[in-house]
């Protein structure tokens, strides 16, 4: 048997990190197992769907590097792969369900459903449909039809007994019929329901495993019994935790982005999020880096957690810091020379890459590269007050700065194998720690002390504005 899961999206909004977690656990499961990964676009909810959501959701897979076997754009041998070009094969299996008495015609109005649910909460019983519909006369049937009234096909469930839903992560879970009612698979707009639809499509299109959010196993019984009333075999399920933040409420724009292009637009590398998805709910010992190849040779669903995953942005952070010092320098100076020019305009290439090369170990966000490189583009700096304080008003400030302003301008060639030596020395003759002569004259050059080593910093800026730097420095004092 091949392995054939699906991700199916309905495009009503751009790719969330939850989605994007879906989509990766199922295309971790496809290719450890050597199967396919289906994308399947629900797209019936005809008032919310939008070409421009469609359109994120695939940016945000591409991105994330997540590419499909079958779908859209992609030829199959069971599309297509839009469910709204599937409505005739939905139909079929409605009509098929009417004829053979397991579904029916409901001509209840939402006034009348309305009125319904009222009446049980005020007998304090879950809300459910009372069958008013199931016993119409044929004849009664066709004259209301024929009257124009509004109708929808609800799909008669068994009154009694129990479901059981096997879970591949939770177990079995148990869900009484008498508790469900005879849910909707037909809007009166004649498009199917979402537990209609997806019945029907993962059949036709041989869905082996549905690997989805848990907050659908409550819809698991419903989609059990429609396979059954086919006489259909169900496919495997599991469904894996929800997302939370940290105040344990479901994950929300309130605890930031959650679109996954966003997550691109604010600086993070795709690889970086793609690991830091994989771990929300799922661990492979205490393993915490994984390259794309370890995630799929480690990735089972034994693996997958219960409980509920906490998204931590300060963990995610962490984990981009650590892909960008693994990144190529040429990516990161791909990544950086845009941003750079749009803050400080045109500069000489060989320059932002020595800027941009500077920082390669100190970024955690690819835009952070900007305001942290602003002394290399711009003389229009304040000096830290507390580090100035510090650095500029101590005896041998002055000093300090006079000598290494004439020693800097006798080194030849500029660079900081010949620059040190002039710092190293500078601190010996004085008798004072490195450190002493290092941050004042950082202060100087950059206003912060925090900057890139030293000699880097001296080397970039070069000659000429080390020398204009380090005069406004004494200026000051």
């Amino acid at each position: 048997m091949t392995v054939r899961v699906r991700f199916a999206p309905s495009p009503t909004g751009a790719l969330h990190i939850g989605g994007a977690r879906t989509a990766l656990f199922n295309w971790l499961f496809a290719r450890k197992l050597g199967g396919k990964f289906i994308l399947r676009i629900e797209d019936t909810d005809q008032q919310r769907s939008t070409l421009e959501a469609n359109r994120a959701i695939f940016h945000g897979l591409e991105w994330l590097g997540l590419d499909w076997d079958e779908g859209p754009n992609v030829d199959g041998p069971l599309g297509p792969y839009y469910q709204t070009e599937r409505l005739e094969i939905h139909q079929k299996h409605i009509d098929q369900l009417l004829k053979e008495g397991k579904a029916y015609y409901c001509f209840c109005s939402p006034e009348e459903l309305e009125k319904k649910r009222q009446e049980a909460a005020a007998r304090k019983e879950a809300p459910r449909y009372d069958g008013t519909c199931r016993k119409l006369a044929e004849a009664e049937i066709k004259q209301l039809a024929e009257s124009g009234k509004r109708k929808v096909v609800r799909f008669l469930l068994p009154p009694t007994g129990d479901t059981i839903v096997s879970d591949l992560i939770r177990g079995e879970v148990v869900f009484k019929n008498e508790l469900l009612d005879d849910f909707v698979i037909q809007k009166s707009d004649g498009f199917p329901t979402y537990n209609f639809a997806c019945v029907i499509d993962d059949h036709t299109m041989e869905i082996t495993h549905v690997i989805r959010g848990d907050d659908h196993l409550s819809n698991t019984p419903r989609q059990i019994l429609l396979y059954l009333a086919f006489g259909w075999q169900p496919p495997k399920f599991a469904h894996i935790p929800m997302i939370l933040g940290k105040d344990k409420a479901r994950l929300s724009k309130r605890h930031g982005a959650t679109s996954v292009i966003a997550y691109s637009d604010i600086g993070y590398l795709p690889e970086a999020v793609l690991n830091y998805i994989a771990r929300l709910g799922w661990a492979h010992g205490d393993q915490e880096i994984f390259s794309r190849e370890e995630l799929i040779e480690k990735f089972s669903l034994k693996g997958v957690s219960k409980s509920s995953a906490i998204f931590d942005t300060d963990k995610l952070n962490w984990l981009n810091g650590k892909y960008i010092r693994e990144i190529l320098p040429e990516r990161l100076i791909d990544l950086c020379e845009p941003l750079l020019i749009e803050a400080y305009g045109n500069h000489d290439l060989e320059y932002i890459k020595k800027v941009v090369l500077a920082f390669h170990d100190r970024l955690t966000l690819i835009p952070e590269i900007v305001p942290l490189s602003k002394f290399f583009f711009t003389d229009d700096f304040e000096y830290d007050q507390k580090a100035l304080e510090k650095h500029f008003k101590t005896v041998n400030a002055k000093k300090i700065m006079e000598t290494l302003k004439e020693r800097l301008a006798k080194v030849e060639p500029f660079t900081k194998d010949k620059i040190e030596p002039v710092f190293k020395g500078l601190a010996q003759e004085m008798d004072l720690k490195l450190g002493m002569i290092i941050h004042p004259c950082r202060l100087a050059l950059t206003g912060t002390l925090q900057s890139p080593p030293m000699y880097d910093v001296v080397e970039i800026l070069g000659k000429k504005k080390v020398e204009e730097r380090i005069e406004r420095a004494i200026a000051s004092l």
